[in-house]
């Protein structure tokens, strides 16, 4: 058991740290919410049951498994995670949409009581409060210039509700440990893919720099998510949710240095608490494992 949770930290932590260019590589395309939306959901989509079907296991187990409530939930979490995202980034200042996205260990703790009934440690929750307050800090600072026809407002209320869809895909997964993974995010990001082609159309999709959102869905995408979706099976949904705010202070970092997005003392500081915290807080728990 403590194996199994260490395995899951370190998976959780690779996939947070593949994660965390991916608005860099948002900003580069140049493209609409829904366009992105529909290149992102339908590439990752096809890269995940491709694998899957390659792989062999699609077995008829497996394919049952894909008609339960549990499977569908996490599929259709996934499409509203992904939609609202892209929606949230070409709506507002990157800065703005991933504070809000911090959220998720907020909500992974709440639903792993309610849902779970885990008991979230007392370590976690005091790094829940540093890591937040590092984020605050980072973003306090921030003078990002709003999109065109944007609203920062709007921006953080998408991040919210992508915190909310992903802590609980990572809650229901850890109780549904039989859904298959991988066809059911891709399924989710199929339907949040065709939500994008239909809404952006061919034109929109054809404009603006189509290897660079190519990279995130083909790549990024695929690689992070699977790597933390599969965590859950290991680890709480909280800790999960934990190190996936990593994203919050790297993601505009990737932007400051690919993109000419400065980041400003406050963001740095703030950042540096938060990494900290996190990296702390990671040593503890492989140290508990070791010792428990």
């Amino acid at each position: 058991m403590t194996g199994a949770r260490q395995i899951g930290l370190m998976l959780a932590l690779f996939g947070a740290l593949v994660l965390t260019p991916d608005t860099l590589f948002m900003r580069w395309s140049g493209m609409s919410g829904f366009a992105m939306l529909g290149w992102r959901g339908l590439l990752m989509g096809f890269v995940l049951i491709g694998l899957w079907l390659l792989s062999g296991q699609a077995t008829r187990a497996a394919l049952a498994e894909l008609a339960k409530p549990a499977a569908i939930g996490v599929a259709l979490f996934q499409a509203l995670n992904s939609t609202l995202f892209c929606l949230g980034v070409a709506l507002a200042p990157v800065a703005v949409v991933l504070l809000a996205v911090a959220t998720v260990p907020v909500f992974a703790a709440v639903l792993g009581r309610i849902i779970l009934g885990e008991r979230t440690s007392a370590a976690t929750w005091i790094t829940m409060a540093a890591v937040l307050a590092g984020i605050a800090i980072a973003v306090f600072g921030q003078n990002g210039t709003v999109p065109a026809g944007g609203s920062a407002l709007l921006g953080a209320l998408a991040g919210l509700g992508v915190a909310a869809a992903i802590a609980l895909s990572f809650v229901i997964l850890r109780r549904a440990r039989a859904v298959p993974i991988q066809p059911v995010m891709g399924l989710g990001a199929l339907i949040a893919g065709g939500i994008g082609l239909a809404v952006a159309g061919t034109d929109q999709m054809l404009a603006g720099q189509i290897w660079a959102i190519a990279v995130a869905g083909l790549l990024i995408l695929p690689v992070s998510f699977l790597c933390l979706t599969n965590a859950t099976r290991h680890t709480s949904a909280t800790n999960v949710g934990l190190l996936l705010l990593l994203e919050t202070v790297l993601g505009p970092v990737w932007v400051w240095i690919g993109a000419g997005e400065a980041m400003t003392p406050a963001m740095i500081l703030g950042g540096g608490i938060m990494v900290g915290s996190l990296a702390l807080y990671v040593l503890g728990e492989t140290r508990r494992t070791r010792t428990g």
